[in-house]
């Protein structure tokens, strides 16, 4: 029997939450903003991204395009599936920050657990083929014009008719508050459903829209088998426009499934996008349940069985 990643050192939640808390000091605290404005900033992220990946023994690939005259990449690291390697699912989180912000949880946060769930898994087979991909570019000036490089990204894996089972977008994953109040809600959500929803940020959330309630149910299993941690998962027509900030809609405009995976940012995070977004206000021991949790229900997706998760006729 194949043994179980999630059990071995690597995964020990106090080591796991110390390298949480290096790669946070690292993009926030050492490089700080990382955007074109700051090129020199934006490559050293990348390349500590990247060297990151390859200590694992992962080979890198950039994926460079040009935009406002600059060239910049997505860095895509690929295990490929055993049984179905044509099934693809994707792990995700934007590199760059708005230039106001040495962005700590927004989105260093994010990267730190992508790199993490990478190194719990890098010497784990995985029937289904998985992706994790740094993406340039979500914010803005580039947010939804196009030139994100989860657009990009996305746009190229339907020009290849990629099959994407689903797509996880860690966006903002490091900020937590236990007191009554402290989660806000969006002002688009019905007041005869407000009352489903939590007012404490102490969870995280993963939000799809309508077509992603499959890739939402397997995901929602695969977390809580691996952490009790607070979990709240819902899908929402896309006419709730939060859901639609991030990575993840990149995949939706393409047709794919996609969770957005988050502390739901300025909802909860007073810091979002101002130069309070500091390493120090994160918490990491939490972090470190995420990274697990994540990483549970990435083995749950990518390593099923079946050609198809459960209650799905074909795909997900």
């Amino acid at each position: 029997m194949a043994s179980n990643p999630l059990t071995s050192p690597d995964a020990d939640p106090r080591h796991l939450a110390e390298r949480l808390r290096m790669h946070v000091d690292r993009l926030a605290g050492l490089i700080g903003p990382r955007h074109l404005g700051k090129p020199v900033a934006l490559e050293a992220a990348a390349t500590y991204i990247e060297r990151e990946f390859q200590a694992f023994g992962f080979t890198v690939e950039r994926q460079w395009y040009e935009t406002q005259g600059q060239q910049t990449c997505n860095l895509v690291v690929e295990r490929l599936g055993t049984k179905r390697p044509e099934q693809i699912v994707v792990l995700g989180a934007h590199y760059d920050t708005v230039r106001t912000t040495p962005g700590a949880d927004d989105n260093a946060s994010a990267v730190a657990v992508l790199i993490e769930t990478a190194r719990v898994f890098c010497q784990t087979s995985f029937r289904r083929t998985v992706r994790f991909v740094a993406f340039t570019c979500e914010e803005p000036p580039h947010f939804n014009i196009g030139t994100m490089g989860s657009q990009v990204y996305a746009r190229a894996c339907r020009e290849r008719n990629d099959q994407i089972l689903g797509m996880l977008c860690l966006e903002m994953v490091g900020y937590f508050e236990t007191a009554d109040g402290s989660q806000q809600l969006p002002p688009t959500i019905p007041k005869r459903l407000r009352w489903l929803f939590p007012r404490r940020g102490n969870f995280l959330a993963a939000a799809g829209n309508l077509r992603s309630w499959r890739l939402a149910w397997a995901f929602r299993r695969g977390f809580k088998r691996a952490v009790h941690f607070p979990l709240f998962s819902m899908v929402f027509p896309e006419s709730v426009n939060e859901i639609r900030l991030s990575d993840n809609s990149s995949f939706w405009d393409q047709g794919y499934p996609a969770l957005m995976l988050t502390d739901t940012s300025f909802l909860r995070n007073p810091h979002y996008h101002q130069p309070t977004d500091t390493p120090d206000t994160l918490d990491y021991d939490r972090m470190a349940q995420v990274t697990l949790g994540v990483a549970g229900a990435l083995r749950r997706l990518a390593r099923s069985q079946r050609g198809a998760y459960p209650g799905s006729p074909r795909s997900i």
